[in-house]
Order: structure tokens, then C-alpha cells, then sequence
């Protein structure tokens, strides 16, 4: 969905501030490519690979997990991720039943802590929109097809409550060590949209 043509109209706020960056750039006094890097480090790399850790850690430490799933602020902050936006962390557990997917539906009420930058789409009016009305088909455009029996739940991120999604543990990793069960995370899969993928070359 990244991609979609529906999801890359911008808001307001968006246009002002890439006007704005233009602008600075012109003027010499910013790097739009450095300014790229830093972003692409907060969205795809800095603040994802915090999440995976912690579900890395969830997926092998029981006592980690109870907790987790019981105060999600205090055992994310246990790792040092702790967000600086005031909010309260709420760990989903994703199962063989139920799929748990994020959304703000006001603006863009995100968990930088653990997943840094949101990403466009999640800030987009059609995704916030959708999602509630009309879950299933979203997922499907991020390539997920659920099962009819799989209980679809939306969670409504606010300015007081964020939500990490736990995704299910893929199959062929019991061998797995925690840092490399940390390389198979990705940022969707704790958010919702898609699932962990089994390593390469397992069925």
C-alpha cells in the first residue's frame, strides 16, 4: 500500500512542509539528501529495530511476554525505549484467531519509541478512513488475505494510547537466537499489516 496511488495525496501540513523544506534548501541552509538519510534512519531502521528487539525478547522470554502483555510501558521502558510524547503503551498479542492492525483516526498518533517515523500511508486520510469502515480489504492491499474465521480488530491510537502489534511467531525459528529472530521484524508486522514471514527457504 506504500505505493498506492489512493494513499500519496498530501495533507495540508504535508504540502506546508515540503514548500518549507524547498524553501531552506534554495537557501542552502539545509541538505535535502542528508535530510532524506536522517529520515529514512528514524522510519525504517532506528525506531523499528527498538520494536523488533522487543518482540524479539517477547517471542523468547515467557516472563517478558506476561509482562509485556500485562504493562507495556514498563517493560518497554525495562529495554530503555522510552517514548518522550507521554502516552501509554498497549502491547496487541496477534494469534492464530485474531489479528490486531493500528490506525490513528484523528491524525497520526504513532509509538516512536519503538517504531520511530511513521510512515505516509499511516498519516494518510484514506488508510485512517478505511481501515475502520473496511479492514479486510486494506489488509488485502498490503498483501494480506486473512481467513474468514481470523477475528479482525482496529485499535484507535489517541494522544494518551499507543498500541505495538505482537505479531505470531513464524514457524521454523524455535532454533532461532534473539538477535536473529530481531533481522525477521518489520515495522508493518507491529503495526498489523502483514505478518513475519518464515525464514528463507522454509515452508
Amino acid at each position: 500500500m506504500d505505493d498506492h496511488h489512493d494513499h500519496s495525496h498530501l495533507a495540508d501540513t504535508d504540502l506546508r512542509v515540503r514548500a518549507l523544506e524547498s524553501l531552506l534548501a534554495e537557501k542552502g541552509l539545509v541538505d535535502p539528501a542528508a535530510l532524506d538519510e536522517i529520515v529514512d534512519r528514524y522510519e525504517n531502521k532506528v525506531g523499528p529495530r527498538n520494536g523488533a528487539r522487543v518482540v524479539a525478547k517477547a517471542w523468547t522470554d515467557p516472563e517478558f511476554k506476561k509482562w509485556l502483555l500485562e504493562d507495556a510501558t514498563a517493560a518497554i521502558g525495562s529495554l530503555g525505549y522510552v517514548g518522550t510524547q507521554g502516552a501509554d503503551l498497549v502491547v496487541l498479542e496477534n494469534t492464530a484467531d485474531v489479528h490486531n492492525v493500528t490506525v490513528c483516526t484523528l491524525c497520526s498518533c504513532y509509538p516512536w519509541s519503538v517504531l520511530g517515523l511513521p510512515p505516509a500511508w499511516y498519516k494518510s486520510f484514506p488508510y485512517r478512513a478505511r481501515l475502520v469502515k473496511e479492514p479486510r480489504p486494506v489488509l488485502e492491499e498490503f498483501g494480506l488475505t486473512l481467513a474468514s474465521d481470523v477475528e479482525v480488530r482496529v485499535w484507535d491510537s489517541t494522544a494518551e494510547l499507543r498500541y505495538l502489534v505482537l505479531p505470531e511467531r513464524p514457524a521454523g525459528t524455535d532454533g532461532m537466537s534473539e538477535d536473529e529472530l530481531v533481522d525477521l521484524v518489520t515495522r508493518n508486522s507491529m503495526i498489523g499489516t502483514e505478518k513475519v514471514a518464515s525464514p528463507a527457504g522454509d515452508a
